[in-house]
């Protein structure tokens, strides 16, 4: 598995292209990008390396992280893909978010709501969904074999906030300690921030060292 990392929009969202490279199938999670130039240049890296796009996913409903799917949608004949809890914050409601937060574009329905366990299958590479509410109640993680994308739930030294509607400090504890469990070696793909690793979270993240 190969990751491409982009950093979009106003709020630096990170935005990931997943990669079989045995097969060039891919993913591409939380297209948080607004301006053209950006969505070239991610949208473009598609092109040239020549990928078979299967599927947008969101690790949550949030317009910094949901703004480019029309785009990736419209170019590559994609589905969309979030958690049910949190699919509300697209289409027309999520058309009022994006305008309330200043964001100029907004995410279509999505196509195919996803739950805790469901299976996201491109070439030979597999992601489990693992609900991870706490910044919105419809958060999720995406579980590979040595590597997790957090999206706002866990980032280097912090988290994600808990203070929007639909956020839960509870929820979020109860969210950081299933990522706790998995091995220290595994490479966290935060959704804002520098990757880590969960080891490196245990021992210096004081909301991982409270749990």
């Amino acid at each position: 598995m190969k990751v491409l990392a982009f950093i979009v929009g106003k709020f630096y969202t990170n935005c990931y292209i997943v990669i079989c490279e045995q097969t060039n199938d891919a993913i591409i999670v939380d297209p948080g990008f607004e301006g053209n130039a950006e969505a070239e240049e991610v949208l473009g890296s598609i092109k040239a390396n020549d990928l078979n796009l299967k599927l947008i996913v969101n690790t949550h409903g949030h317009p910094d992280h949901t703004c480019g799917n029309g785009v990736v949608k419209e170019t590559f004949k994609v589905p969309i893909l979030i958690h049910r809890l949190d699919a509300h914050m697209l289409g027309e409601i999520g058309r009022r978010i994006a305008d309330f937060l200043g964001f100029e574009k907004s995410s279509p329905p999505a196509d195919k709501l996803l739950s805790d366990g469901d299976l996201l299958n491109f070439g030979k590479v597999t992601l489990r969904v693992i609900h991870t509410p706490g910044h919105s109640h419809g958060s999720i993680s995406l579980l590979g074999e040595k590597e997790i994308f957090t999206g706002d739930t866990l980032f280097m030294g912090s988290i994600g906030r808990t203070d929007f509607p639909e956020g839960s400090e509870q929820e979020m504890a109860d969210s950081l300690k299933k990522l706790a469990i998995l091995p220290d070696n595994f490479v966290v793909y935060p959704g804002h921030g520098p990757t880590t690793t969960i080891g490196e979270e245990k021992r210096t993240n004081p909301f991982m060292q409270s749990l």
